[in-house]
């Protein structure tokens, strides 16, 4: 049975992302007024839509906006998953 967690901790975040080959970015052409783009995940082929950010910009973002991380380490058959998505803190 596969079960996802949630955290926000930075340093199991970048684990898990770059472990599976992924970077941080921002969809292009999202920034706001406040400068920030939508955070997204970018894996292996690298998608022309994104736009590589830091580490340090990334995690600016997240915590601006309040987010967790839920995500999943392996499918239901055991191998490595990518399954992630943002979600809202919970107070």
């Amino acid at each position: 049975m596969s079960s996802s967690e949630t955290t926000t901790d930075h340093d199991t975040i970048r684990e898990w992302i770059e472990k599976r080959g992924g970077i941080p970015t921002v969809v292009k052409g999202t920034e706001g007024k406040d400068g920030e783009g939508i955070l997204r995940v970018d894996f292996a082929e690298r998608d022309e839509k994104l736009e590589e950010i830091p580490w340090e910009e990334f995690f600016q973002v997240f915590e601006d906006r309040g987010l967790a991380f839920l995500y999943q380490e392996e499918t239901k058959d055991g191998s490595e998953s990518r399954f992630f998505k943002f979600v809202r803190r919970e107070d």
